[in-house]
């Protein structure tokens, strides 16, 4: 799916495919990256994804995710067949946001529907049983904000074969105090969400640690400092088994995508 350990995180496929977009997507092509998980958004990002693959020439894009309640499973098929088509290998599915009472029996009877290789998909996936759907009917699993102790126990439920992917928050900042509430700003958000929440007490992270975000959380959650010290953060994951990580890389402001940090922290990450 990927030929290296590391790619950036972002491009969301609610945008229009503005030139913005696509700039972005040939700038990490260029620098060598080897894939381009791409952030989730509304209708209509199928097309945005048509468009970047069609606007490069060979880095790969994963979706990460596309929503099941929201795109249907025949229209990702199709988009699917198009890019296979034109792009052969360009482009995975990545599945999830199978929110409500039922998230197992909805994203199941997804993948009943969809037509698309097991091979050339993958599931965002936090909990045991939701790590075995995805060790049982896809490509292997896609969890975000997870920490490397959590990525070891992922990996031996989904095996040794298996993809664990993972998407990783990066802060190129070295002042430990702004690197923290930066990311602080982001994590904050997710214990609002019961599936993450969960997820977080699974880690050993209390309410009060949710509450909080003490510093050993955000430590866990997010690697931050100078290129050398984020790529040895992210080396944890792939100690504990990881095999490739989506660098989610966070800057404390809305704007473009965050190209010079994707840049400055190639020549480290790729070398």
């Amino acid at each position: 799916m990927t030929d290296h350990q590391f790619g950036p995180f972002g491009i969301s496929t609610g945008l229009d495919s503005s030139e913005q977009s696509i700039e972005a997507a040939r700038a990490a092509e260029a620098l060598g990256y080897p894939a381009i998980w791409l952030s989730g958004g509304p209708l209509p990002g199928l097309q945005t994804i048509v468009d970047l693959v069609g606007a490069t020439t060979s880095i790969k894009f994963v979706s990460g995710i596309l929503a099941v309640v929201r795109y249907s499973a025949a229209d990702v098929s199709t988009t699917y067949a198009a890019l296979e088509a034109s792009a052969p290998g360009r482009f995975t599915v990545g599945l999830g946001g199978a929110h409500g009472p039922k998230p197992l029996a909805t994203l199941n009877a997804y993948l009943d529907e969809i037509d698309v290789p097991v091979e050339r998909r993958v599931l965002a996936a936090l909990g045991p049983r939701m790590l075995e759907l995805a060790r049982d009917r896809s490509a292997g699993a896609y969890p975000f904000l997870i920490s490397a102790a959590y990525a070891a126990e992922a990996r031996k439920v989904l095996g040794p074969d298996k993809l664990l992917s993972v998407s990783h928050l990066v802060v190129l900042e070295s002042d430990a105090d702004r690197a923290r509430a930066i990311a602080r700003d982001t994590i904050g958000f997710f214990p609002r969400i019961p599936g993450y929440a969960a997820s977080l007490e699974r880690q050993g992270f209390s309410a009060k640690d949710q509450a909080e975000l003490p510093d050993h959380m955000v430590d866990a959650l997010a690697a931050w400092g100078t290129p050398t010290d984020i790529k040895a953060k992210l080396t944890e994951h792939l100690d504990a088994g990881v095999d490739h990580v989506a660098v989610n890389v966070i800057t404390g402001v809305t704007g473009p995508q965050p190209v010079e940090q994707w840049r400055a922290l190639a020549p480290t990450l790729l070398a």
